[in-house]
């Protein structure tokens, strides 16, 4: 395959950027903050909804969200190791 078919390839292939919302947990980190995410799967026997919860570091210029806030983050290009979400707004 040459590489004009891969591009070709690539144009309809656009990744649908991810939306959370969740509560802060932790704000000691400089221009980061921790946000619990909840989440409800169905059990595929069961049918009972479990309740499943994520911790996702987000970048927070300038520390202005604090413990408490409920917070709107979205998915962005990797900023550290475990950083790759931003904060867009608070609830």
């Amino acid at each position: 395959m040459t590489k004009k078919e891969n591009e070709q390839k690539n144009i309809g292939a656009a990744k649908k950027i991810k939306i959370f919302s969740g509560k802060v947990v932790s704000d000691k980190m400089k221009d980061t903050v921790v946000v619990l995410v909840d989440s409800y799967k169905k059990h595929p026997i069961y049918g009972k909804y479990v309740k499943r919860q994520k911790k996702f570091k987000a970048h927070d210029v300038g520390n202005k969200h604090k413990i408490g806030d409920v917070v709107s983050i979205r998915e962005t290009r990797p900023i550290s190791k475990d950083k790759h979400f931003e904060v867009i707004m608070k609830i």
